[in-house]
């Protein structure tokens, strides 16, 4: 639909439009690297959050559809934080080096649902 046609939209006002699922063409492998444990990562399993660090190409629809192929849970809901490389202090004859760009992905689960790590 262009933005300013005349033609109503398919879906009724007030109604949701149905989820795109994620296709399994093998990247689903890929999406997930490693769990990520922080000491404020592991409160947030009380609560059924879990943080995982993800490849910059990610989609939430892949990260939800790669927990659900590998630890048999569906997610409630899935954001994701993009965290920029940074400058740190090397304390040594270089002086500067830079921390590289990290992607994470914040899965939430249902009441009940866990997942383990280990």
């Amino acid at each position: 639909m262009a933005l300013f046609s005349r033609k109503p939209s398919r879906t009724a006002p007030g109604k949701a439009t149905p989820k795109v699922v994620a296709k399994n063409d093998g990247r689903l492998a890929n999406v997930l690297r490693r769990p990520h444990l922080s000491e404020k990562a592991l409160i947030g399993t009380e609560n059924g959050c879990y943080v995982f660090e993800v490849s910059p190409e990610a989609t939430k629809l892949e990260v939800a559809a790669a927990i659900e192929k590998m630890y048999k849970v569906k997610p409630r809901q899935v954001r994701m934080a993009h965290l920029p490389a940074k400058k740190v202090s090397l304390r040594t004859r270089r002086g500067v080096g830079t921390r590289a760009r990290r992607h994470k992905a914040y899965v939430y689960l249902k009441k009940g649902d866990t997942i383990q790590f280990a």
